[in-house]
């Protein structure tokens, strides 16, 4: 069943992924002073439809808007439904910029 995504699994492997992010960066994470704002997004279709080069699909994405839309998705009215194309892709903002955030410190080439 490798091919099957179970939800369940993936909620509770987002609930254990977030109980280690703030294990380790505690219950708020401030974002003002990371310095890394902006980053590198390939175009979601661009990203999966493999037959062209992706590199005219890059573009910038911002983890300060990535976190207003989530902000936003929590205000909306409880029958307004999540776009699910546009508010996963916030939400996979914000956990690449946990993972980036996680990653060990670059060498500076001393010894």
């Amino acid at each position: 069943m490798a091919d099957v995504l179970r939800v369940d699994d993936l909620r509770r492997v987002c609930g254990m992924l977030l109980d280690a992010v703030e294990k380790r960066f505690g219950a708020e994470v401030d974002l003002s002073g990371l310095g890394v704002d902006h980053y590198w997004n390939v175009d979601l279709r661009s990203a999966f439809e493999l037959a062209h080069d992706p590199a005219a699909a890059i573009d910038v994405g911002q983890s300060s808007d990535d976190v207003a839309e989530l902000r936003a998705l929590l205000r909306r009215p409880a029958d307004d439904m999540p776009v699910l194309w546009h508010d996963l892709q916030h939400l996979a903002g914000v956990l690449r910029l946990l993972a980036y955030l996680d990653l060990p410190a670059a060498s500076t080439g001393d010894s």
